[in-house]
């Protein structure tokens, strides 16, 4: 087949050569005898390696070869489809006038009636000429709305590719949807190549059709969430001026609840009398309740169980309820077995539709070598996500602690605080799991008024991520991580002692012992009320799943918020990454190379990053 002069009119399809291709295949297909074909050839006239990589990519043939396609006529059916598949892959490259050949031990596939297919297949030869590139001649595209940009290979003497013609259509209709045009299309294109010049004209029609704005929308398919909740959490503006930003914003807040498996929200074919447009919501339930678990351990510290209970849609409105419960410290070098259950219910759309609602309630405990405390912690608050990369909060809570710490833990002292939580996170990673670019940073800050036992003060912790991939499919990635903690107002002895800080492990330093870095305060080690550490990680993925890191952590701890007395550590060391569904499986081998807490290697077991 020799490519010819192209006209491509919207009222004139792409012809149905595939379907063709089948007529009469039902008569055929049981008589014929199952044997393969014997040997698939390329022969790629010309000096365009990319070009010829792509088409063999592309080849239905060399598919059929790889999946063992035994039947002569399935083979002689794809055989006559490849032309179709392979065109395609020259128009997006540029060549409009190319040369297919494929035959059939020696048969043009295409000159082979399907009403007398072969009965034995043994040679398929591939015979592939591009001919010249072709480049636009006259390229238009339009009506345009105000302020669009059509790619820049879109124009005169620019290499004409299949591809920047569609780019430039869609970017012409998106243009118009973005001014409320829901319906814009391009209706009418003419395209035609100029074989002696080399040259593809193009003129496109765009019609913009009505501006409107948004209808009702209409949810199907949820089976135990009410329809009305649906509704408030999906926050379509009814009335306002139709967006596809705002569709999208629409369908991700529906998926962000967790109770949907899937959601679609598809525009209606036409617009009502009173220029609205109705938007159809299809979603499908999740199974409402999951269960879960997982185990981690690091020589120090010991072994940590984990077990969750989740509740996705708890009273039909997509609310989510989870019980969590931890045992730690298990053959842990310092400290005890700890424990600690904690449920916590969240409400999607509370007052806006980007507003959750969480309710929370923990109890603790923890034996460490320089303190034991029972916790008791109740919190309400909410949670407002501002854009899909900015996240703020705020609540309230109680906090009831009983700790003993001092020389021997002779010192008993009940802490009881009206807490004031509020968060920031600003989220531009590229993936949440395995980042490769971007960054993160996430801050706290808990104004505390002491009700007893403690004094009144503020308790802040910020963490910076920072992502930088390098190479082919980013295969090394260089990852940074800096933390920086205080306690304001409240001396060492009259601060809870989860709110003070230690440095060591696998959130802090690798290589030194579980929270083996604080301070000495009145003859007995402590937390201390300054904190900051440091990280950085070399990522390398060896093969498809399996990756290995270097990296060097250190930590600093002082006295006051980074006054009075002070110290630091540091640690290094190699790790192993695994990729799975839910995340790299960790393992990490660290050795302490700075300060007087090391105690030899230190090994970590994990799911996901360190950071």
């Amino acid at each position: 087949m020799q490519g010819g002069t192209i006209v491509s009119r919207s009222s004139q399809r792409r012809s149905g050569l595939k379907g063709a291709l089948s007529t009469g295949a039902f008569l055929l297909l049981s008589a014929l005898p199952a044997q393969a074909f014997d040997a698939l050839n390329f022969r790629f006239q010309g000096d365009a390696p990319e070009l010829k990589t792509a088409l063999e990519r592309a080849s239905l043939l060399k598919a059929a070869r790889d999946e063992n396609v035994v039947d002569p006529f399935e083979v002689f059916t794809i055989a006559r489809a490849e032309y179709g598949q392979l065109i395609g892959i020259f128009y997006e490259a540029g060549f409009f006038a190319p040369e297919i050949s494929v035959r059939i031990d020696g048969r043009e596939a295409a000159d082979i009636s399907p009403l007398a297919p072969p009965e034995r297949i043994g040679e398929v030869m591939v015979t592939l000429a591009p001919g010249a590139p072709f480049v636009f001649g006259n390229a238009r595209m339009g009506p345009l709305a105000a302020g669009t940009e059509l790619p820049a290979d879109f124009a005169r003497g620019a290499r004409a590719r299949s591809t920047v013609i569609r780019d430039a259509a869609q970017d012409a209709v998106d243009g118009w949807r973005d001014e409320g045009h829901a319906q814009a299309d391009a209706v009418e294109q003419e395209i035609t190549a100029r074989h002696p010049a080399g040259e593809l004209d193009v003129d496109v029609r765009i019609v913009p059709g009505p501006r409107l704005r948004f209808g009702q929308l209409r949810p199907d398919g949820q089976e135990r969430t009410r329809t009305e909740r649906v509704i408030a959490i999906a926050g379509l503006p009814t009335g306002e001026v139709f967006s596809p930003s705002e569709v999208q914003r629409a369908a991700d807040r529906l998926r962000r609840t967790g109770t949907f498996a899937s959601v679609a929200l598809r525009e209606a074919e036409e617009a009502n009398p009173d220029g609205t447009l109705d938007i159809n919501a299809a979603v499908v339930e999740a199974p409402r309740r999951r269960i879960g678990a997982g185990i981690e351990f690091d020589t120090e510290s010991g072994g940590k169980l984990s077990a969750f209970w989740l509740h996705r849609n708890l009273l039909g409105g997509a609310e989510r309820f989870r019980v969590e419960g931890k045992i730690g410290g298990l053959g842990a070098r310092t400290g005890n077995i700890d424990y600690r259950l904690a449920t916590e219910f969240s409400r999607p759309a509370t007052f806006t539709p980007d507003t959750t609602l969480n309710l929370g309630a923990l109890i603790e405990t923890e034996r460490e070598s320089d303190f034991e405390a029972l916790q008791l912690r109740l919190d309400a608050g909410l949670e407002h996500r501002y854009s899909n990369e900015l996240t703020f909060g705020g609540g309230i809570g109680v906090l009831l602690e009983r700790a003993d710490f001092g020389p021997g833990l002779d010192t008993r002292r009940d802490f009881r605080l009206l807490l004031l939580p509020l968060h920031v996170t600003w989220d531009r990673r590229d993936d949440e799991r395995t980042p490769t670019s971007g960054f993160y940073i996430h801050s706290d800050l808990t104004p505390f008024l002491g009700v007893s036992g403690t004094d009144s003060g503020a308790r802040s912790l910020t963490d910076l991520r920072a992502y930088r991939g390098f190479g082919e499919d980013d295969r090394v990635v260089l990852a940074g991580r800096a933390q920086l903690g205080a306690v304001f107002g409240a001396s060492l002895d009259r601060t809870p002692r989860d709110f003070l800080f230690h440095s060591g492990g696998s959130g802090s330093v690798r290589g030194q012992p579980f929270r083996s870095l604080g301070v000495t305060s009145g003859g007995a080690r402590s937390g201390g009320r300054g904190f900051a550490a440091v990280s950085a990680e070399v990522r390398v993925r060896t093969t498809e799943n399996l990756g290995v890191a270097a990296f060097a952590d250190a930590g600093y701890v002082s006295d006051g918020p980074f006054t009075g007395a002070s110290d630091w550590h540091a640690g290094a060391g190699l790790g192993i990454r695994y990729d799975t569904i839910i995340g790299p499986l960790r393992v990490d081998l660290g050795y302490p190379v700075a300060g007087t807490t090391g105690r030899g290697f230190q090994l970590y077991l994990g799911l996901g990053h360190a950071f």
